[in-house]
């Protein structure tokens, strides 16, 4: 059974910017550990535009990816806070090996990521192939072309569709990650707490999943080395977000 959350009212919207707020803390806290993080989903991010800077469908969907695995990506983070939350020094290489106390629903949540990753991957190089009105030669100029005017109607369903696939992984992930970590909880009823979560405060967690789009999707379109800072910002607000819709036991 999936745990009662704190309370039977909303948060409110701010919450996302204690969110932010606890996050920074442990930052500061940890002595920026996590920006070992950061700098690996960087390096992960450099890698993909690198290897398809000439196959700019496929650097979209992969891009995209970033948003769908990242509460699998930020295992090691959680954990950070979660050493914290316990009066314990933030222990990095103990933090590498947190996916362990809770290794089967992990692996399987991360497989459930994965296939949503791959359809949108694919869903996303279709629909370039149907409302995709020019041929990009390679990254540096795909931007501009592909929100120009003459790609609106692209522009609208690729938006669309991604919303979708968007809102769909962020309803199941939310705190589920933390959960399995903190909780050994398994993964379905991870993903029905954090659906539960989502439903009864909808718009304060609207306003976390754009406090997330923004800093991440910031960071991955004008400036790469920002995930170095960002990543380990939102894997940390993630934690103390599932702190507060879920009671201590």
């Amino acid at each position: 059974m999936a745990p009662t959350l704190t309370s039977p009212q909303p948060l409110a919207v701010t919450a996302a910017f204690g969110f932010l707020a606890s996050a920074w803390n442990d930052m500061k806290a940890s002595r920026f550990k996590g920006c070992i993080y950061g700098a690996i989903f960087a390096a992960m991010g450099t890698a993909i535009h690198l290897v398809y800077q000439n196959l700019w469908q496929m650097t979209m969907g992969l891009t995209a990816g970033f948003f769908l695995l990242g509460p699998f990506l930020c295992c090691g983070l959680y954990d950070l806070s979660r050493q914290l939350d316990r009066g314990y020094k933030a222990n990095f290489s103990a933090s590498t090996l947190s996916w362990t106390r809770n290794w089967k629903s992990i692996a399987f949540f991360a497989a459930i990521l994965t296939f949503f990753m791959i359809v949108w991957a694919r869903v996303s190089v279709v629909l370039f192939a149907l409302f995709g009105s020019h041929s990009y030669p390679d990254l540096r100029d795909m931007f501009s072309k592909i929100l120009s005017l003459e790609n609106l109607e692209f522009l609208s369903v690729w938006a669309g569709v991604g919303f979708v696939f968007a809102s769909l992984v962020f309803a199941i992930s939310v705190i589920s990650v933390p959960m399995m970590l903190d909780r050994g909880a398994d993964t379905m009823e991870s993903i029905g707490t954090s659906a539960k979560a989502l439903w009864n405060n909808g718009p304060a967690m609207a306003a976390w999943a754009a406090c997330i789009a923004g800093l991440i999707g910031v960071s991955l379109v004008l400036f790469m080395p920002l995930l170095i800072v960002t990543a380990p910002l939102v894997g940390h607000g993630s934690w103390h977000a599932y702190k507060t819709l879920v009671p201590a036991r």
